[in-house]
């Protein structure tokens, strides 16, 4: 049974604009972190897909750099929040205007 690759293409759709909305409408970090997340899994579905509908697998190759690279993006943002956190006990991210130049 072959799903057509629009399926796929409005998943990946719908899922970068969750993302996306979450990024516009939040203050949260943990919550910025997070849309970001699901705008990267809304770009490796159509990386997937579309290695699947060409029937190489560069597009997956490509997906597991992206997941790996997601992987450190987390860290290194974690590492920021808990930062955020220690200096000014909120995880809002318009709070800490005085680590700008």
């Amino acid at each position: 049974m072959n799903v057509p690759i629009e399926y796929f293409v409005l998943l990946s759709m719908a899922l970068f604009s969750i993302g996306l909305f979450g990024i516009l409408t939040r203050r949260n970090a943990l919550m910025f972190l997070m849309s970001v997340e699901i705008m990267v899994n809304a770009a490796n579905i159509n990386l997937i897909a579309f290695a699947l509908y060409h029937g190489n697998l560069t597009g997956q190759v490509f997906a597991l750099f992206v997941m790996a690279l997601a992987a450190a993006e987390v860290a290194i943002g974690l590492g920021i929040i808990l930062v955020l956190y220690r200096n000014f006990r909120d995880v809002d991210v318009t709070v800490p205007t005085t680590m700008r130049w």
